[in-house]
């Protein structure tokens, strides 16, 4: 082959490569391993056509940029919130709200600790409430059959939509929280510092700890129903989370769908492939896929463009798999 002719044709797959066309998403790290695998196999679908970049930021890190056109795609662990809303109407950021999947926080220690298999909502507050910092600093003022050793707290980062979650199902109010923990908003981080301390307690997304078995302890947890009554202590697994009973703290998460970068091609197509994809790919990084009939409506939403969010600014705690359906068929 011609030298010369050799060197215009390197030339040109560098162009090719360098302007490939690019889909911004950012936000939920609870998210990010379903729409990393999303994008992995939309990038061979296409053969290098299309490039997708997947930032970590947090969902609330990520409703920012997102409500400032900053990305295509806004990976979320929650729904959005009325500041979040008004925010992208600010900007005349218009949005397409599409949940893809139900994950557990699941509640971990230390597997050296063996002195708790089972935990209460109630117990998890006396932990994690504001009015706790610097004053619960021991496993045995949570409970007096637990030893009297430090407690050392891992948790979300304040821009974790997992943070805003827990607190709500667990304090009773989003962003309550006791300050003086280990906070993160990437869930890797707080594996590495539960797997190394004893003592250690904290909370993070299903697929973390699944993929992490062998570091982490998960414990059961013990709701209570409205009348005060306490239920069996549920761990969390694809099925009690399908049936409801991993309560208060099974959730759905969502991507969103700039509506103005649907006018690009490979943001259009990346949609579309996320949607098809999803049942498959939700599946093999361990998250709980929703029914057929919930991805049907999903992808309704996307090809007719259904604007706006069913959940009127705030979360929902305890929400099922039918009630999101009934949700979303309203909108």
């Amino acid at each position: 082959m011609n030298k010369k002719f050799l060197l215009m044709l390197i030339g040109v797959l560098s162009f090719k490569s360098v302007h490939a066309q690019i889909v911004q998403a950012n936000g939920s790290s609870t998210v990010y391993p379903i729409t990393e695998a999303v994008a992995e196999e939309f990038q061979k679908e296409f053969k290098g056509k299309y490039k997708v970049t997947v930032g970590i930021s947090g969902t609330g890190g990520g409703f920012k940029k997102f409500c400032r056109g900053e990305s295509d795609i806004q990976n979320a662990s929650r729904p959005i919130l009325s500041e979040e809303l008004e925010n992208c109407k600010k900007a005349n950021v218009k949005f397409i709200e599409l949940p893809i999947a139900y994950d557990a926080t699941v509640v971990v220690v230390n597997p050296k600790n063996d002195w708790v298999n089972e935990i209460t909502v109630e117990e998890l507050k006396k932990m994690w409430e504001p009015s706790a910092q610097g004053k619960v600093t021991k496993w045995k003022q949570v409970n007096p059959k637990w030893p009297d050793n430090d407690i050392k707290l891992f948790g979300a980062g304040a821009d974790s939509g997992t943070f805003d979650y827990f607190t709500e199902a667990v304090v009773g109010k989003a962003k309550s929280s006791r300050g003086d923990y280990n906070a993160s908003e990437d869930d890797n981080t707080l594996v590495t510092g539960i797997s190394k301390e004893k003592n250690a307690l904290g909370y993070l997304p299903m697929a973390y700890y699944i993929e992490n078995k062998s570091k982490l302890k998960a414990l059961a947890v013990i709701s209570q129903d409205k009348s005060g009554k306490k239920n069996p202590a549920v761990l969390p697994s694809k099925e009690t989370v399908e049936n409801g009973k991993y309560i208060p703290l099974s959730r759905p998460i969502f991507i969103y769908v700039n509506e103005a970068s649907l006018k690009k091609t490979e943001v259009a197509e990346f949609a579309s492939f996320y949607v098809k994809k999803a049942p498959e790919l939700v599946t093999a990084v361990q998250y709980v896929p929703l029914p057929s009939k919930a991805y049907d409506l999903v992808k309704t939403h996307l090809e007719k463009k259904k604007l706006g969010t069913v959940f009127n600014g705030h979360s929902e705690v305890g929400l099922k798999i039918e009630d999101l359906l009934k949700k979303e068929s309203k909108l």
